[in-house]
C-alpha cells in the first residue's frame, strides 16, 4: 500500500515542479524552443517506430547537440527562470489581479503624464518572442514598474530618452534600447522615429509597443506591423490589464493548464486575435495615412 502511495505522490511533485517551469518560461524564447524538440522528439520516434535508420540516426544526432548548444544560446533565458526559482516563484500563481491594476495604474499614470506634457516614449512590452538581442545592449535595468521611474527615462534631459524601454509582466527590463524601424513606403512621412521603430519591432516579434508623441502629445499602438493612433486612457487600461493579468477565465488550476497547452501549440494565434478583436472594438486598424 505505502510502495503505491509513494509512486503517486513521487509522479504528482515531479508533474507539479515540470508544470511551474513551463509556466515560468510562458514569454520567452524558450517556449519557441521547447516547440521545436518536442517536434524533433515525435519526428524522432516516428522515424524509429517506421525503421528509418537512417533519418533515426540524424534526428538522434540533433537532439543529443541541441543537449548542448540550448545552455548555450538561451543562457540569458535560463538565468532569469534560475533566478526566478531562487525568489521563490517556482510556486508563483498567474499574477494576481489587484498586482496587475497596480502595474497597469502606474504605466497609465506615466503615459497620461508624458501626453500632456508631450514627453515622447516608446514603450515595448516583450511577450512569446524574446527581445534579448535589443535589450543586450542597452542599459540594463532590472527595476520595478513605478511611473516615477518611466517618466524620468523619458525626460529630456536624461540619455536614455531618444532609446525605447523593454518590459516584461514584471519589471523595466532595460532603457535606451535601439530598434529596427520600419520603412514601408506606405506609412505616413507624419510618423517620425519613435512611430517607425514601434511598426519596425511589432513585425519582427509579437511585442505589444505604445508611443506617446512629442509633437501631437496623443498615443498610439502599433502591434504585428499595424498602428492605432489616439488610443484613450480606458483602451491602455483594458490593453494593459490584460496583457498583465491575462483572461480572469484562467485561474483555477484545470484552466491554466488549458490556457497554457493552447499556448504552446497554437503559435499565439488565440492570444494574437483576443488583441486584436479587443483593438477593433476601440479602434479601426489602418495603415500609412489612412490610419
Amino acid at each position: 500500500m505505502w510502495s503505491e502511495v509513494r509512486t503517486f505522490l513521487d509522479i504528482l511533485i515531479v508533474s507539479v515542479i515540470i508544470y511551474r517551469i513551463l509556466v515560468l518560461i510562458v514569454g520567452t524564447r524558450a517556449v519557441q524552443l521547447l516547440k521545436g524538440v518536442l517536434v524533433l522528439v515525435l519526428f524522432s520516434a516516428l522515424a524509429s517506430m517506421l525503421h528509418f535508420r537512417l533519418l533515426t540516426w540524424l534526428l538522434g544526432q540533433t537532439i543529443w547537440a541541441l543537449g548542448f548548444a540550448i545552455p548555450i544560446v538561451f543562457q540569458p533565458e535560463l538565468r532569469k527562470m534560475l533566478e526566478e526559482i531562487g525568489r521563490g516563484n517556482l510556486w508563483r500563481q498567474q499574477m494576481d489581479i489587484d498586482e496587475a491594476e497596480q502595474r497597469v495604474k502606474q504605466i497609465v499614470g506615466a503615459l497620461s503624464y508624458m501626453k500632456a506634457h508631450k514627453i515622447g516614449a516608446l514603450l515595448v512590452f516583450q511577450q512569446e518572442t524574446g527581445l534579448g538581442e535589443y535589450w543586450h545592449t542597452a542599459i540594463r535595468l532590472d527595476a520595478n514598474v513605478t511611473q516615477e521611474l518611466i517618466i524620468s527615462i523619458f525626460w529630456k534631459d536624461n540619455p536614455l530618452h531618444d532609446g525605447a524601454l523593454i518590459l516584461d509582466r514584471y519589471s523595466l527590463i532595460a532603457g535606451g534600447c535601439y530598434l529596427p524601424l520600419a520603412d514601408a513606403p506606405e506609412i505616413s512621412r507624419w510618423y517620425g522615429t519613435r512611430h517607425r521603430a514601434a511598426l519596425g519591432i511589432s513585425e519582427v516579434s509579437d511585442a505589444i509597443v505604445l508611443v506617446v508623441s512629442e509633437e501631437r502629445g496623443d498615443i498610439s499602438l502599433a502591434f504585428k506591423g499595424r498602428l492605432s493612433k489616439n488610443l484613450k486612457e480606458f483602451q491602455v487600461e483594458r490593453l494593459l490589464l490584460h496583457y498583465f493579468a491575462g483572461d480572469p477565465a484562467l485561474r483555477t488550476w484545470r484552466s491554466r493548464v488549458e490556457g497554457f497547452l493552447r499556448l504552446l501549440w497554437s503559435s499565439g494565434r488565440e492570444v494574437k486575435k483576443e488583441l486584436k478583436d479587443s483593438h477593433d472594438e476601440t479602434q479601426e486598424y489602418g495603415r500609412g495615412s489612412g490610419v
